[in-house]
């Protein structure tokens, strides 16, 4: 008999073996031979050679799996484990394909016509303008799209900005030191990457750099290589803060563009960087633009009805 001790070091044991470890119940039954006990991040096996080699091989498969796709479901589990298939074989509906999947089997993927031609876009182009009105999943889904290829590795490190322009309040008056003050901006942000990674796995990413979240005027002189970047509110940059960013692109790096055009908080006087960008920049091959509209918004319905009787006055 031996024994070996496994540790899970870059996935969340939680997901991993399931509600109420129903993953880890149905592995241990295909591995009857075989004595396995999990505790916290480590797992304990005693048997025979063969079949301790043979779960590990197994194991580590699963593992890939989790982080490529996120929780692995029972069936996901059962075809790793009895050898019945590969995973790689099984057909997917693209329609309704998962970008990622979040904590406790969370599954984030496009869920309109224009969010899905945004992952399509990005697929095909290494820089992706989407614009359309609050609600229509623009920022949700570039998020989403930049966790995907960090899991992937397609990427080192995910950046994510924001212009720090204030909504008709004024962020002298805010409280606090200067992130205290900022932080605020950049809220959206951090809920959507709470939706989709486990915390103490985002807290690691944060501290380490792989992720980053700062103010528009932090890109300055940066060389962004090797990075999947997201500049949300794009409509609030200026012409001049526009032009800085997106010559920032540095190798093997994706960039998404997100903002409403119809909402844009800059003093009058002030033209606004994305509005120039859509006329400047919409012939250059590698450059794509996505239009969403109010059938994209996916928040309350009440929202779908409060954009158009904006539009309309506008009109």
């Amino acid at each position: 008999m031996t024994e070996k001790i496994i540790v899970i070091e870059d996935q969340s044991p939680l997901e991993l073996f399931g509600a109420n470890d129903q993953n880890l119940v149905l592995i241990t039954s295909l591995f009857p031979k075989l004595k396995i006990v999990a505790r916290g991040d480590t797992i304990k096996l005693i048997g025979a050679d063969e079949l301790i080699d043979d779960f590990i091989q197994k194991f580590n498969k699963l593992l890939a799996h989790y982080d490529k796709y996120g929780s692995p479901t029972l069936k996901d589990v059962e075809v790793i484990f009895s050898g019945k298939d590969e995973l790689s074989e099984h057909p997917k509906d693209k329609s309704s394909e998962v970008i990622v999947y979040g904590p406790n089997g969370y599954n984030i993927k496009a869920r309109t016509i224009n969010q899905r031609k945004m992952v399509e876009s990005v697929e095909k182009n290494d820089m992706v303008f989407a614009i359309g009105p609050a609600g229509s999943g623009k920022t949700y889904t570039a998020v989403a799209l930049a966790v995907n290829a960090l899991k992937n590795k397609n990427v080192r490190k995910i950046i994510l900005t924001r212009p720090a322009v204030e909504a008709g309040e004024n962020l002298g008056f805010l409280p606090g030191d200067l992130k205290e003050k900022l932080d605020p901006y950049l809220q959206p942000l951090y809920d959507a990457l709470r939706d989709m990674l486990p915390p103490e796995k985002l807290k690691l990413y944060m501290e380490t750099g792989v992720i980053q979240i700062a103010p528009l005027a932090f890109m300055r002189g940066r060389t962004l290589d090797n990075a999947f970047v997201i500049l949300d509110e794009a409509q609030n940059s200026t012409q001049s803060q526009l032009k800085m960013f997106l010559t920032r692109m540095g190798k093997s790096a994706k960039f998404i563009i997100t903002g409403d055009v119809t909402q844009v908080d800059l003093p009058k006087h002030q033209p606004s960087g994305l509005i120039q960008a859509v006329k400047l920049l919409k012939r250059i091959k590698g450059i794509d633009f996505v239009m969403l509209d109010e059938r994209d918004i996916v928040r309350h319905n009440l929202v779908q009805k409060i954009v158009k009787a904006y539009d309309k006055k506008t009109e």
